[in-house]
């Protein structure tokens, strides 16, 4: 069970990434599925070349950043559908991802990584571990929070509630459009670049239907915790990741067989899809129990609904 909180502290980086341009910029983004694998790439050759373990990982994500960046070009100068552009590059990272790592496979198992000294000092699957991976999602949440709070944030999430609103002011949706796309990915880079270290390899299929678990972790924890507040929305993704990891670790121990993880997360995010149009899920949200008041006697408490409005004298406009 500690192996599986751990992990879904580090998966919920991911899922960082994927609030930002699912729910944020209402912009389905593929290319996740590759940006994931290229930070855990770029990590694990820096390392076993020899470099610093630091830079290899902040190098992974500035390898995501850059992902995201072409699909953003490719969707906002390039004219091509959102869809199609993440597509595109996703299948472009795959001989991009095999040519740094230079095989399929590139084991850290003997290689000192930044989670060597954790699992040195502390050791991994262990409480004390679960805490420091809290803190650096939590930190990069609280970055998250401060940053779509500021004035180039509520351009962004404009920029995915009406495009078309916010560019009548002045705002060039094109560019946010890039900029959440670089941030989102080099979020999800950076998950895996911290990931192939916690395994001890990067894999050239590691990111294979990844964003089925970023999407899992974000309407998992949003259905659950809700998702009225940026505050309440991105914690809510944290602890949607972790449920997520939980559910296949119970999954895994009662006997479901591994290769059927893939079917479970389907099933996962079809279920956080369903359970609230059936009211499943109402006992979590309060306001979706709370009766409704008619809009004409909320406005004035003196009539009686739509009666009262109607036998109303007119006033004339001058």
């Amino acid at each position: 069970m500690i192996g599986a909180l751990e992990l879904g502290l580090l998966y919920a980086i991911v899922a960082l990434g994927v609030y930002l341009t699912f729910r944020v910029l209402n912009f389905p983004d593929l290319t996740v599925d590759g940006s994931f694998t290229t930070g855990a790439a770029v990590a694990a050759i820096t390392i076993t070349s020899g470099g610093s373990p630091l830079l290899g990982t902040i190098g992974g994500f500035f390898a995501g950043v850059i992902a995201g960046v072409i699909t953003g070009l490719l969707h906002t100068k390039g004219k091509i559908n959102g869809l199609l552009a993440g597509i595109l590059t996703m299948i472009a990272l795959y001989s991009v991802n095999l040519r740094i790592m230079g095989k399929s496979n590139l084991p850290l198992l003997r290689e000192d990584t930044l989670l060597t000294p954790l699992r040195e000092t502390i050791g991994l699957r262990a409480w004390q571990s679960v805490v420091v991976f809290a803190v650096i999602a939590l930190i990069l949440k609280l970055i998250i929070d401060w940053f779509l709070h500021t004035d180039l944030g509520l351009a962004i999430q404009s920029t995915g509630d009406n495009a078309r609103m916010i560019r009548s002011f002045g705002v060039n949706t094109d560019n946010t459009t890039i900029l959440v796309l670089a941030l989102s990915n080099g979020l999800v880079a950076l998950s895996g670049a911290l990931i192939a270290q916690y395994q001890g390899f990067a894999d050239i299929g590691m990111g294979i239907g990844l964003i089925l678990v970023g999407l899992a972790s974000v309407i998992l924890g949003q259905a659950v915790f809700g998702s009225r507040y940026i505050v309440l929305s991105t914690f809510a993704v944290i602890c949607g990741a972790v449920l997520y990891r939980l559910v296949i670790y119970a999954a895994l121990k009662i006997g479901f067989d591994p290769n059927d993880m893939k079917l479970i997360s389907a099933i996962l995010v079809v279920a956080a899809l369903l359970l609230p149009q059936f009211g499943a899920l109402k006992w979590l949200n309060p306001r979706s129990t709370a009766p409704k008041k008619d809009p004409v006697s909320a406005g004035n408490p003196g009539t009686s609904g739509p009666t009262s409005a109607q036998n109303a004298p007119h006033q004339e406009v001058r």
